[in-house]
């Protein structure tokens, strides 16, 4: 139970463990010298995108070394390529020009998901503690689905009326609301909830229940609290910074520099879990906590559009050639704009794309399936709010701390393997890791605290390694799959995709509970047919990933070969 205990060791040592970490991901960067000496643009290789196309889709390195580099005084050419090849294995990025740029843009990402975890974790509290587990589904599909489909038409507007003239102002537009609601919330809803939420009794009078949908009514801010903190979960990662670095990074930078964005998703919940540990859960009140969470939320939400600026400004003064120019040899001819319902038919009339939203729902609805029943086990176990918070703080900071190593792991398998090994490697490990979780809640049950101990520990650990992978491989294959589509496809699909697709999925495992829960009485008496579907679900999410592993590998090839023809 070590991811239990964590919060045992002293603050000294826990100070220690992060600043070791940190210093793995930023000593890598100047401590091993860069194989040529030269700038990350002529590491990347003279020969043009074509070059760079060709080993993203065929799992070769992008970084050709030591082939006619001299050999510096006293050195060997073995020892040299030995030091490269360390360097390419744990920080590929060269020269200052390509590691500002890295630090620039992975900053958005620390901010974002920072924000991400502390939210997600708030929201929990709410509905776990207040109302129960069991409302998350009823949440999801009755809150945010419609809330993210709304969504999804407002941004596309956006993007028409805003997005054409400057993406910066689109990119501002987006943001500001969410982190505006948030600092709402602490100061003006949540302090006057007693007389914004109407009794239970009064709403049963209504509905005629004090069933989860009452209790939901009767606490309606903290409702809310968790439909905005969900949509900013998907628009936050999807729209706000993928959206972004997939225009200014390159074919040739992506498979370098898309692996290591995720250590950002590592070192993010590391501090958030770790500030909630140290400082906001120890508030003597749920309200002193959440101002303390707020704060640091705002400046956070300061820093990422600071840094959105920073980065920008510092693309387009050291790269002359837009990133999305360097794709392709050819500009591609962009496409009229499509209003949403032309929007939904050519997503679904796209195969590529259609591939694409099965392997985002399938993540939705598998972790779904898993996550609620983990969730209700720990509120059995810590009760009040502060402890549930002070729990899933720790969480999160594990949930960082093994996301670190693995992404290691995960830019291994994604440079050395290719494409198509990353993207079914999650739904591999998630279909393995699931066994002994459902295991303990059908055979051991959850009765007593001994066994409650187990199947909380178990249901963590498979937690925690789902969303390992999940931030290691799942993010940065999904993601690196927009980089061959024309504008069109980028912008229209991927918003679809990452706010309607993950809604749908995860929306989609709520209503299928709901369902389970009306037929059997509860989840646990439901456990055999949730097995069932789950892994029904994985099965038709590997099969999309190998299908569209085959089109990607077609996609880029075929620009490759395109370029070099022209070249020749």
């Amino acid at each position: 139970f070590f991811f239990l205990d964590l919060s045992n060791l002293a603050p000294s040592r826990q100070r220690l463990l992060l600043l070791a970490l940190l210093a793995c991901l930023f000593s890598a960067s100047y401590s091993l010298p860069s194989p040529s000496g030269s700038t990350g643009l002529e590491i990347a290789g003279t020969a043009g995108s074509s070059s760079r196309v060709k080993s993203l889709s065929s799992g070769k390195p992008c970084v050709s070394v030591f082939s006619g580099v001299p050999v510096p005084r006293g050195g060997s050419k073995a020892a040299m390529s030995k030091q490269g090849s360390l360097r390419d294995a744990v920080f590929p990025i060269y020269g200052r020009q390509e590691v500002l740029k890295f630090i620039s843009v992975a900053s958005i990402k620390f901010f974002i998901v920072f924000v991400l975890t502390l939210t997600r974790d708030t929201k929990d509290t709410l509905m776990v503690t207040e109302i129960g587990a069991e409302s998350i589904a009823f949440a999801k599909v009755y809150g945010v689905l419609p809330c993210a489909a709304a969504y999804i038409a407002l941004y596309g507007k956006l993007d028409d009326w805003i997005g054409k003239r400057s993406k910066k102002a689109l990119y501002f537009v987006t943001t500001i609301p969410f982190f505006a609601f948030f600092l709402a919330f602490d100061l003006f809803i949540y302090p006057n909830r007693a007389s914004l939420h109407p009794s239970l009794s009064s709403v049963a009078a209504i509905t005629g229940s004090t069933g989860i949908v009452s209790k939901i009514l009767a606490n309606w801010t903290s409702a809310l609290f968790y439909i905005v903190a969900e949509l900013y979960s998907s628009v936050s990662i999807g729209i706000l910074f993928w959206g972004y670095a997939n225009e200014v990074v390159p074919v040739g930078q992506a498979k370098r520099f898309y692996p290591l964005f995720g250590q950002m998703s590592s070192l993010g919940p590391i501090a958030a879990g770790q500030f909630v540990v140290q400082y906001s859960s120890k508030a003597e009140t749920f309200q002193g906590s959440l101002d303390r969470l707020t704060a640091v939320i705002t400046l956070s939400g300061l820093a990422i559009l600071t840094m959105r600026t920073v980065s920008e400004a510092y693309i387009s003064g050291t790269e002359p050639e837009p990133a999305a120019a360097s794709k392709a040899g050819k500009p591609k001819k962009e496409k009229p704009k499509l209003s949403m319902v032309e929007s939904a038919r050519f997503l679904a009339g796209s195969k590529y794309l259609r591939l694409l939203a099965t392997m985002v729902v399938g993540y939705g609805l598998s972790i779904n399936f898993t996550e609620i029943i983990w969730k209700s086990l720990v509120k059995k176990m810590y009760p009040t709010a502060l402890e549930y918070s002070h729990f899933m703080g720790v969480f999160s900071s594990v949930v960082g701390v093994t996301t670190f190593f693995v992404i290691f792991l995960g830019g291994t398998v994604i440079k050395t393997l290719g494409w198509r090994v990353g993207a079914l490697a999650t739904p591999s490990i998630m279909a393995a890791l699931a066994v002994p979780f459902f295991g303990c809640v059908l055979v051991g049950g959850v009765d007593n605290k001994a066994a409650l101990r187990v199947a909380v520990a178990v249901g963590t650990l498979q937690s925690l390694l789902s969303k390992a992978t999940k931030y290691a491989l799942f993010d940065p294959t999904t993601q690196m799959a927009y980089i061959p589509l024309d504008q069109e496809s980028k912008v229209k699909g991927k918003a679809a995709i990452d706010v309607l697709g993950s809604r749908l999925g995860k929306s989609g495992g709520s209503l299928v509970q709901q369902a389970m829960v009306l037929a059997f009485g509860d989840m646990v008496s439901a456990a055999p047919a949730v097995v069932a579907v789950f892994y029904a679900v994985l099965a038709a999410w590997i099969g999309a990933a190998g299908k569209l592993g085959v089109m990607f590998e077609d996609l880029t090839e075929g620009d490759a070969r395109k370029n070099k023809k022209k070249k020749a």
